[in-house]
C-alpha cells in the first residue's frame, strides 16, 4: 500500500479488505430477502387499499413509517439523516409501484 495505512495494524486485527467485504455481502443478501419480504406485503397492502378505494400515497402515514425509521435508526447508531434519506425514496417507489398496480386493477 504506497502512503496508506495499515489496516489490519489500524485495526488492532488480522481482517483483511476481503474477509469485511464477505461480511458486507452476508448483509446485503439479508437486506434483500427482507425488501423483497416487505414488497410481498405491499403487493398486499394494494388489494387493500383498492378494495377499500384508498390511494396509493397516505402522507400521514409516509411521515409515520420515515419518522419510526429514524427513531430506530439512531437507537442503533445508524445516522437517523441515512435512515431517512433511504426510507423516503423506498417509500417514493413503493408509492409509485402501487400507483401502476392500482391503475392496472381499475383498467383491467
Amino acid at each position: 500500500m504506497s502512503g496508506g495505512l495499515n489496516t489490519s495494524e489500524t485495526l488492532g486485527t488480522t481482517e483483511t479488505l476481503a474477509d469485511l467485504r464477505r461480511e458486507i455481502d452476508a448483509i446485503d443478501e439479508k437486506l434483500v430477502h427482507l425488501l423483497a419480504s416487505r414488497l410481498k406485503v405491499v403487493q398486499r397492502v394494494v388489494k387493500v387499499k383498492e378494495r377499500d378505494g384508498l390511494p396509493a400515497n397516505i402522507p400521514e402515514r409516509v411521515e409515520e413509517v420515515v419518522a419510526s425509521a429514524c427513531n430506530r435508526a439512531q437507537a442503533e447508531g445508524l445516522p437517523p439523516e441515512l435512515a431517512e434519506l433511504i426510507w423516503r425514496d423506498m417509500v417514493a417507489w413503493i408509492i409509485d409501484y402501487e400507483n401502476r398496480h392500482l391503475a392496472a386493477d381499475k383498467r383491467g
